[in-house]
């Protein structure tokens, strides 16, 4: 069976496939300060609720925060006695490598979803993925990443005005009842859905002008569905596509001993 870690700036999700199909996911907040110790007691405890423990064979991580790949990779060759792939570093391969400016290093959640939208729907694909960051990705009609876009994410522009206006207060990302509010967090919330709709929106069909074809839209992220309420740009939204992806890019490094 195969371990899959995603780690991203918010959450670290860890998943186990067995080879047809995923048979549990769970998260934890990311923390780059736990050790390998700490994420096993928390881990095998889930993973004794499905069997899964003894069966671990395989594990791939994409990780943007490097400093938590040591400790990752400590858990996955102390506990399940595996080394782990790491995508974006040099053993980990790619099916198409991304075609970006000499010397940049691209994000590996990017390539994963790149992997992973390009396997379900083809090329010509604008990925967004609502996390820590919005990001709007551009994938190839080979299944290359070509480039992308970089916002701040939902949650972090709400918290960016809690924090640098003292008479705004904290609030949740939700639909707000109309788009003209009557009190502050009416407002606030006003300015953040309907912003980032008219962000990604906007960006989608610029993105679509300078490409000048025809492009399908993948939303990912824990937000995707909240945003899918009041846009049609989205062709398909799916909350497990970078699963999918390392999954895939797993399969295709150990293509050789299937």
């Amino acid at each position: 069976m195969l371990l899959a870690i995603d780690c991203g700036n918010t959450n670290t999700v860890f998943s186990i496939w067995d080879g047809m199909r995923f048979l549990a996911t769970w998260r934890i907040a990311t923390d780059h300060k736990r050790t390998a110790d700490e994420y096993f007691v928390w881990l095998s405890s889930l993973m004794n609720l499905t069997g899964t423990q003894a069966h671990i064979t395989k594990a791939i991580i994409s990780s943007t925060v490097p400093r938590v790949v040591f400790n990752l990779r400590v858990l996955c060759n102390r506990y399940f006695d595996c080394r782990p792939l790491v995508v974006g570093k040099p053993e980990c391969a790619l099916p198409v490598a991304p075609r970006v400016d000499q010397g940049v290093t691209v994000g590996p959640d990017r390539l994963v979803n790149t992997v992973g939208a390009h396997d379900r729907h083809g090329g010509d694909l604008i990925v967004v993925d609502f996390g820590t960051a919005t990001t709007l990705d551009v994938v190839d009609h080979d299944g290359a990443y070509v480039g992308g876009v970089i916002a701040p994410g939902v949650n972090l522009s709400l918290e960016a005005l809690h924090m640098a206006a003292a008479a705004l207060p904290h609030v949740d990302v939700s639909r707000p009842a109309q788009v003209v509010g009557t009190n502050t967090i009416a407002c606030m919330q006003s300015g953040v859905y309907w912003g980032y709709i008219g962000l990604v929106e906007g960006i989608i069909a610029r993105i679509r002008a300078e490409r000048d074809r025809p492009m399908k839209v993948i939303a990912t992220g824990g937000l995707a569905p909240l945003f899918q309420q009041d846009t049609t740009v989205f062709d398909s939204v799916e909350d497990d596509l970078t699963m999918h992806g390392l999954m895939l890019i797993d399969r295709y490094n150990h293509k050789d001993a299937t």
